[in-house]
């Protein structure tokens, strides 16, 4: 027996990590300046986050959603008020996947329409509507291409205008800041029309911040960058700084009834304590005005590099863009520069997604490992 063959994998083996550094097997210390797709918030075995898991674990990890968890009540209720939406309601689940899965079923319910418009080079899951509204034939099986999506391109608020005047739509689902796609995403003036012509239309707008919330942006959310408030927010990576765990804010439109969403693990005692604690360590050490902080200067620091054609993104979300693919680039930073980056569909683009507490000399090491590594290919070529 073996593993699947699904994941094109470096020849690393993490032994442990602390806040952006990653040791192997052999004792080789990486920097990691993509948090495992973002995933890693508050840093690799935070103090703080360690101890919440431990602790919690000692007294009880999991029982189902049949009991009452104060822990959820106590999660929930931290999460509205850090996020700025105190009269939105939470469900959790486990996975960026199943929060979309969620959002659009629930958004289904609500206005008894199917159809969804979504938008190119989006990424939202792989899980049956999650992946229907993902625009990457090249996952989309059969059994998924069953759903009634329309893809349109970002900020062209006159085709959405069109497509809701056409169809019988029932969700808009959009990313804050597009991850896999680019780091492409919509100006503030198509946000706001977007909101405006879902609320006028009976649409339901599910802003997707699975990568681009909990912080990454500089804000709780990329969304609120262009003060707009949609019908649900989905969420998951950050969340729980590496603990499985997703979930949706949900607006009062909604009317909770039994047995309209469920889960088995979802929320449980583990997960909702290690998500507490990494809400109690962003509040605590005020990691948003780091995230703003560090990415003011890490833009500063490799605008000075020449061959960086164009820098994508906001906060600690970025991505570096070259005029050449960046596949080789990326293995000479992890083999030779041992520091741990992102690709993304544009091939010419580098991921920049480090934990959210990263300091001004891990930004230091990270552009003199870049220029070592563009010199390194400059005389390999």
């Amino acid at each position: 027996m073996s593993l699947f063959n699904v994941y094109p994998i470096y020849n690393i083996k993490p032994f442990k990590a602390l806040g952006a550094t990653v040791w192997d097997e052999n004792g080789q210390e990486y920097l990691d300046f993509y948090g495992g797709h973002g995933v890693i918030s508050v840093g690799h075995s935070h103090p703080k986050y360690v101890e919440a898991i431990q602790n919690q674990i000692e007294k009880i990890g999991f029982y189902s959603n049949s009991i009452q968890n104060p822990l959820q009540e106590a999660f929930a209720k931290k999460l509205t008020e850090v996020s700025g939406y105190p009269d939105y309601s939470v469900f959790l689940c486990n996975s960026g996947a199943e929060a979309n899965e969620n959002a659009l079923k629930l958004a289904s319910f609500h206005n008894k329409k199917s159809k969804v418009i979504t938008f190119e080079k989006s990424f939202h899951g792989r899980t049956s509507a999650s992946v229907a509204v993902t625009d990457n034939p090249s996952i989309i099986a059969p059994i998924n291409a069953n759903h009634d999506v329309i893809f349109l391109p970002l900020n062209e608020i006159d085709l959405v205008k069109k497509a809701i005047s056409e169809n019988e739509i029932t969700a808009v689902i959009i990313e804050g800041i597009q991850g896999v796609g680019g780091l492409d995403e919509g100006t503030t003036a198509f946000f706001q029309e977007l909101e405006t012509i879902c609320n006028e239309n009976n649409v339901i707008l599910i802003l997707d911040e699975i990568q681009s919330g909990y912080g990454r942006s500089g804000k709780f959310f990329a969304h609120q960058h262009h003060t707009i408030k949609p019908d649900i927010i989905t969420m998951a990576k950050g969340m729980g700084n590496g603990f499985p765990i997703g979930g949706l804010l949900i607006s009062d439109k909604f009317k909770a009834s039994y047995g309209l969403l469920g889960t088995t693990f979802g929320g449980n005692h583990l997960a909702s304590a290690s998500a507490l604690s990494v809400l109690e360590i962003i509040e605590n050490e005020n990691i948003l005005e780091n995230v703003k902080q560090q990415s003011a200067y890490f833009i500063q620091a490799v605008s000075e590099i020449p061959e960086i054609k164009k820098i994508k993104g906001k906060g600690l979300m970025l991505g570096l863009e070259f005029d050449f693919d960046v596949t080789e680039l990326r293995k000479n930073l992890i083999y030779e520069q041992h520091i741990f980056t992102g690709n993304a569909s544009q091939k010419n683009l580098l991921r920049i997604l480090p934990p959210l507490a990263i300091t001004s000399s891990q930004i230091d090491q990270f552009t003199v490992g870049l220029k070592n590594a563009l010199h390194s290919l400059k005389i390999t070529l």
